[in-house]
């Protein structure tokens, strides 16, 4: 998938853990795992828009493009 997920990059930047991001963006533990495996294959804009306020980040700092 040309979409790549650095949601992990950034939550070891920020020091939050898992279970905790997933508490504050209120999704599932196992929900967020699928995000940050690169299962998902859509992101709700209300989901993205916690994400980057919890880590204080822009979306281009979880999301990146990479051509096949």
């Amino acid at each position: 998938m040309p979409i790549i997920i650095n949601l992990d990059v950034m939550m070891a930047k920020r020091k939050i853990t898992s279970g905790e991001l997933a508490e504050k963006i209120e999704i599932t533990p196992a929900n967020l795992s699928v995000l940050k495996t690169g299962k998902a294959k859509a992101v709700r804009f209300s989901t993205l828009e916690k994400i980057c306020e919890v880590l204080d980040c822009q979306p281009g700092d979880i999301l990146e493009y990479t051509k096949e």
